[in-house]
């Protein structure tokens, strides 16, 4: 019995030291083990919450927004035509001949007045001489019978025959030179040279085209118009004329003339569109576009259309208000090729997505990470 007694204390003290090592107690009396204990749990619960936080921000959707403002906006008639130009001349000798020298080439400009071209002109420079010479003796025999006609030694008749022989003379030597100086074709506008027929050495006739001069500074744009818009347009009213070759730009025009006769056949009726044609950049047979505006709203919500999500028949943007996303169905006024008239549910200074919001859901958190300057601000 006492053999088994000693046994069991035996076993219980190895079980206590156990215990003991295993961190079952503090390591000493100060209690020291499980304040570093605390400190663990503590670091480790911190850690945790930013990982938390980490999280949630990865969760965000990143997006780019722009700050909505106030501007105006036009409704247009768009139609599609070639531009013309208002000022155009082909050039014709008014004389034959055979061409000596070419002075102009295509694309460089001209005076009204300035010499193109030049025709062999022996024939007609001897012509002008004769025709001189006889004027000039004309005049000399005039002046001598009119002096003998203030000494009575002369009639009247006599004078006034000699009379009609100098202006003949003068007249005939008038045409010589005017024949003379056709051997030099100029320029009947100011323009540049579209088109250069003649050759050094050809023979031509006064029928024969020699060159075309355009003048680019007043362009015009033929449109046709539906009937239906008739009463909308006046003389003056404005328009703009761009091109897809030109980078966007836009080019300040106005109605010129508007035909009040209705095509049967296709009912559209014909308006002449004047252009300003700025550092000379359109030019005769370009396609472009012309926008007639038919009316003006000023001061309204403007929507910028790449922010725009189409679904269906529907435009929907995406408003930010508290890194929530709001999506708002957008009710259109008039629009163009940049921008979009919103007509209610849009405030001037709302932050809208302009980037990210495809295929995005209503009420989704997002985190904004740049924001677009507004290029429709007034």
């Amino acid at each position: 019995m006492r053999k088994t007694s000693l046994l069991n204390i035996i076993a219980l003290l190895i079980i206590s030291l156990l215990v003991i090592q295993c961190g079952g107690g503090p390591s000493d009396g100060k209690g020291n083990k499980n304040a570093e204990s605390d400190s663990l749990k503590s670091e480790r619960g911190s850690k945790d919450d930013k990982g938390d936080k980490e999280v949630l921000d990865d969760d965000l959707i990143p997006v780019e927004v722009t700050t909505i403002a106030k501007g105006e906006i036009s409704d247009y008639i768009l139609l599609s035509s070639n531009l013309e130009t208002e000022i155009m001349a082909d050039v014709y000798s008014r004389t034959q001949g055979i061409v000596e020298r070419i002075y102009r080439e295509e694309g460089q400009y001209v005076q009204k007045g300035d010499t193109m071209l030049s025709l062999e002109a022996k024939e007609y420079e001897l012509t002008e001489e004769k025709a001189s010479v006889e004027y000039k003796r004309q005049t000399s025999n005039y002046k001598r019978l009119e002096e003998m006609h203030k000494q009575a030694l002369l009639s009247d008749e006599e004078l006034e025959r000699s009379k009609f022989s100098l202006q003949t003379a003068e007249i005939q030597w008038k045409e010589a030179k005017l024949s003379l100086d056709y051997m030099q074709i100029r320029a009947p506008i100011s323009g540049r040279v579209g088109e250069r027929l003649a050759k050094i050495g050809k023979r031509i006739q006064p029928t024969d085209k020699l060159f075309s001069v355009v003048n680019n500074s007043q362009v015009i744009a033929v449109v046709y118009v539906p009937e239906k818009n008739l009463n909308q347009l006046r003389i003056r009213q404005p328009a703009f004329i761009s091109s897809d070759h030109l980078d966007g730009m836009q080019f300040e025009g106005w109605i010129k003339r508007i035909s009040p006769v209705v095509d049967p056949s296709s009912g559209t009726f014909k308006v002449t569109v004047g252009v300003r044609n700025l550092k000379n950049m359109l030019r005769p047979g370009m396609f472009v576009n012309v926008h007639i505006i038919v009316d003006t709203h000023k001061d309204v919500v403007l929507i910028p259309k790449m922010a725009v999500v189409y679904e269906n028949e529907y435009m929907n943007i995406y408003v930010v208000k508290d890194s929530v996303a709001h999506k708002i169905r957008l009710a259109p006024g008039f629009e163009d090729n940049e921008k979009i008239e919103a007509l209610k549910d849009i405030e001037e200074g709302d932050k809208i997505i302009v980037v990210g919001q495809a295929g995005m859901k209503d009420k989704t958190r997002v985190k904004i990470v740049a924001e677009r300057e507004n290029t429709l601000k007034r």
